[in-house]
């Protein structure tokens, strides 16, 4: 005897138009709960509603950073049927503004509960999971790249999250769905992204930044974006503290170790990772995506928001650097 109204259509890279939508029926019609059954994208556009249903304020404006959050939102279950993003247990919301083409991040509210049930995952699509095992894995590996010293402790959990997504993932994509393997996944997902691993170290996530530029521009699925721009972005960072760049190869994708030569065992880690995706059938290059017409210097604009950020910790990252690994990327 609850009375709901159904909103539909969100689709991956969600939009601040259906945001808007949202928003609307909140306020008309009293809603003061909002269940987000689905993935990210879902998540992401319940947690904007949830926001933007409590303030007089344009969303957007507060997505932008130029209104800030008050705290106040509608409460936020969530039914995950697909694991990626970690929305589920963090307060990371993730919207494309469908006319300027601006993808933005923010932290709003966090989920009052979250049901992971891997029963809900059984019938997801191959790429599907190709695209979330990438993606579960980059919020880790943005994480275990930092210039925070001693922080072994989150050095290890990220390393056992980050092991048993690249173990278990090519399972789940190549064998199909098995409870055990899932939930392991949903699991690793969930911890790779609710900031329990990141305390007391500073995160990068500039990889990330230049996938929404490229997602929002050309609409590409954020895991495809993440595999196309990280081996690049290795490349670009190679020499800076190469110790830990081989250390996160050796630990993570046992490739085998050359301590008189760190630069063998980087190109070793760089190849085994580029064969990773590959066994997921994710693109590597922009050219095995369904990007046509490239600009490079649009995308350059939308990852750093017209060149109003300078993007990443362990390495800062110029719109020249980000023009070098873009180029890299073709």
């Amino acid at each position: 005897n609850i009375d709901y109204i159904e909103l539909d259509d969100i689709v991956p890279n969600p939009r601040l138009s259906k945001v808007y939508e949202g928003i609307e029926i909140c306020k008309k019609e009293n809603i003061n709960f909002i269940l987000a059954v689905g993935g990210g994208s879902v998540i992401d556009t319940a947690k904007a509603i949830g926001a933007g249903a409590c303030m007089k304020e344009d969303f957007w404006d507060l997505q932008l950073g130029k209104t800030p959050f008050s705290g106040k939102s509608l409460e936020i279950g969530v039914i995950l049927t697909y694991p990626a993003t970690g929305s589920e247990m963090n307060t990371s919301c993730v919207i494309t503004n469908d006319k300027t083409l601006i993808k933005k991040g923010s932290n709003l509210t966090h989920p009052t509960f979250s049901i992971l049930n891997p029963e809900l995952c059984r019938y997801l699509p191959k790429n599907r999971i190709a695209q979330g095992v990438v993606d579960m894995l980059a919020h880790a590996m943005e994480r275990y790249f930092t210039n925070t010293k001693n922080v072994e402790l989150t050095d290890r959990l990220l390393e056992g999250v980050m092991k048993t997504i690249v173990h278990l993932g090519p399972k789940w994509f190549l064998s199909g769905y098995d409870y055990d393997i899932v939930s392991e996944l949903m699991y690793s997902a969930t911890v790779a992204h609710n900031f329990s691993l990141c305390v007391g170290r500073e995160n990068d996530f500039s990889s990330h930044r230049i996938g929404h530029g490229l997602s929002a521009l050309y609409d590409l699925a954020h895991g495809e974006s993440l595999s196309i721009i990280f081996p690049s972005w290795f490349r670009f960072v190679r020499n800076h503290n190469k110790e830990r760049i081989a250390q996160f190869f050796i630990k993570v994708f046992n490739v085998e170790p050359n301590y008189l030569n760190l630069d063998d065992t980087i190109d070793m880690g760089i190849k085994t990772l580029e064969e990773f995706y590959t066994k997921l059938e994710m693109p590597i290059k922009i050219s095995q995506s369904n990007i046509r017409d490239f600009d490079v210097d649009k995308t350059i604009e939308a990852a750093t928001l017209n060149g109003s950020l300078e993007i990443g910790h362990y390495v800062k990252l110029s719109q020249s650097d980000i023009k070098e690994i873009l180029l890299n990327s073709i």
